[in-house]
Parts: C-alpha cells; structure tokens; sequence
C-alpha cells in the first residue's frame, strides 16, 4: 500500500502569528529610578522619550524596609540586596534586559553616601547595564520630580525641611554651570526650621508651659498631648531614649494643626513654621526680587512646595503662602508635579537622552 505524499502545513492565520520587528523602528530604551529614604526603597523603570523625559507610565516597586545606616552610611549591600532583584523583574516585566541610565536619589546622600559611592557603581553596571549613572540627594529628585529642568526652587517639608534652588546659568550674575542653592535640612537639632519635628516639638513645649503653669501655655494642646502620649511627666521618659525622635516630634504637629482655628497660642506657632518656609525659599530661589520689585519672564523661576507636611491643608499652607507672597512677589508657586520617585527617573531618562541641564556638583549631583 502507498503512502501518500505529505501535504504542506498550512501557515497559521496571521493574527496568530507573533509580529516581525520592525528593522526601521528606533530602539527603545529604559532608564531606571531609585528613591531610597525613611519611609523605604521605591524604584521606577520606563522607556525614555525623544528629548529625555519619561515616556509612558513607569513600572514601579515598593519596599516599606528602608536601607540601614551603619558607620560607612547608608548599606548599600542592603540597598542593591533590595533594589537589584526587584529591578531585574521589572526588566523581565518590560520585555528588557538592560537600561541606559539609572539615578539613585537617596535621603542623605551628600553626608552619608561614602558606601553607595564606593558600591553602587560596578554592582549597578554589572547586574543591570547602563551607560550612565547618577547619585544625588533626595532634595534634588524631590527638585526635579517638582519642577522638572527649570529653574527655581522646591520647599520640601516632611518631618524636616528643606529648601533647594537653582538658576541653572540663566540669570546675570549666575554661576555658569547653574549651581545648587541649599538652604536648611540640617536635623531637628540643628535646623529644619519650621518642619513636623520643629512644630511638634513648638507644640509640646506649649503643652508643658501649660501643664507648669508659665506663661505661653496652650491648654488645648496640653489636652492633645494627654490624649497622644499619657501623663505629661512621662513625656521625657517616652521620647528622649528613642532613636526616631524627630519622627515622633513630628506626628505631633497634626494635632497643632486641628488646635489652631480655635487656639491663638497653636496659630502663632504655624505663623512662625511659615515664616521659616518662607525665609528658607526666599534665599533658596535663585533670583529673588527686590523689594518693591516683582518677579517676570520665563527665566525668572517657579517655586514648589512637596512633602507631607503641606497636607496640614489651610491651617499652614495659607500663612505659608501670604509670607512667600510679602517675600518673593510675583514668583508663581505651583503644584509639584511629581514626587521624588519621579525626580529620579526623569534625571535617569534626560542622562540617558544627554539632555541633562542641572548642577553636577559631585555632593548633591554626581554623574558617572
């Protein structure tokens, strides 16, 4: 008996049929973002667009573990034991096996990143493959996920406070590479003026004057302070031997905000928290008007405020802005635009693009 010739397989309906890359098409490339602070690790990959900036909504991971800190600083072996595993799935998850850039933006980078300097660059290089890499501090990621590439300056008030700012080489008298303006960010022992700590801690005081019986006291935050902490003599006891001082300070300054409508001694303290905010931008900003004098033009700069303090709401954001505007008149001050998750990964996307412009200062900027 014969066998009959085999037939040919017809070809799979076309629909079925994984698409052919297109040769003509240019080659997408991603860029990675790192948030590492108090509150945890986050990181962000997405593919970068044509002029440098973050092209479609970022794939995103979230630790709630925050890197340690030891006598080199911040750990970065536990940093990449978080940040690499999980940016390799994110690879898997974008079809991907490398990124062009990654800018790590970590909360104490300038004074406690010695180990992240002296790690994060051959690891990084190693497991994930950019071209480019840049480390800064968190002020800058909150900087640029506020304001982008402008000039200008950010307030970020959390449990700290701190004011960032730079002209980027755009006004006269400008330092020509742009140059970061600092202002505050010092701790709760040194500065941080008008921060959650700062008015947590304003807000106690004024507790213990009334529980004393001195002048200055707030009855009404006293109360508070019960309701929060127990009996006031147990006050120094619960709080000086704890490691997270200035976070526990810092959750009582909520309570500030719910006594102020109706407590003068509450309002005058977040009066006071406003005029630090306000002073602190007032020498951030890179081209303050003078007096009399109002701010114009493109070049003149925005100013943000970002952080979780500013979600108090009107009991603080309002005085914050009538002294910003007695003392920078005419600067716009506008909603960031993103956190600072987002700051690193449009620094990753302009690096990878070269369309960087800020300030490569090499402490709170540096470029690999």
């Amino acid at each position: 008996m014969s066998v009959p010739d085999p037939q040919p397989v017809p070809a799979p309906p076309a629909a079925s049929r994984a698409p052919e890359p297109d040769p003509r098409a240019p080659a997408v490339h991603y860029a990675l973002g790192i948030d590492s602070g108090g509150s945890g690790v986050r990181i962000a990959l997405g593919p970068v667009g044509p002029r440098g900036a973050p092209a479609a909504e970022p794939l995103t991971w979230h630790s709630p573990t925050p890197a340690l800190v030891g006598e080199r600083g911040i750990d970065a072996a536990g940093l990449l034991g978080q940040v690499l595993p999980a940016a390799q799935r994110l690879l898997r998850q974008a079809g991907t096996e490398r990124v062009a850039a990654v800018c790590v933006g970590a909360a104490g980078m300038a004074s406690l990143g010695d180990d992240l300097r002296a790690h994060l660059p051959a690891a990084l290089a190693n497991a994930l493959g950019p071209r480019r890499l840049a480390l800064a501090a968190d002020g800058v990621t909150a900087y640029v996920g506020a304001l982008g590439q402008r000039p200008g300056a950010v307030v970020a008030a959390g449990t700290g406070m701190i004011a960032l700012g730079t002209g980027l080489g755009t006004g006269p008298g400008d330092d020509p590479h742009g140059g970061w303006r600092r202002v505050d960010g010092w701790g709760h022992l040194l500065g941080d003026c008008g921060g959650g700590a700062w008015i947590g801690r304003a807000g106690l005081e004024a507790a213990m004057r009334a529980h004393d019986g001195r002048a200055g006291g707030s009855q009404p935050l006293l109360s508070r302070l019960e309701a929060t902490f127990g009996p006031p003599e147990h006050l120094p006891g619960l709080l000086y031997p704890r490691s997270d001082r200035p976070a526990v300070l810092a959750s009582f300054a909520p309570e500030v905000g719910r006594c102020a409508a109706t407590d003068p001694v509450a309002a005058a303290i977040l009066h006071e928290a406003a005029d630090h905010i306000a002073r602190a931008a007032q020498a951030a900003f890179p081209h303050p008007p003078t007096t009399g004098q109002a701010a114009h033009g493109d070049d003149a700069g925005a100013l943000a405020l970002t952080g979780g303090l500013f979600r108090m709401g009107a009991p603080l954001v309002d005085p914050v802005r009538r002294e910003l505007a007695r003392r920078l008149p005419g600067v716009p001050v506008t909603e960031a635009a993103g956190d600072p998750l987002a700051g690193a990964l449009r620094v990753a996307s302009a690096l990878a693009a070269d369309t960087l412009r800020l300030p490569v200062d090499g402490e709170l900027l540096q470029v690999l």
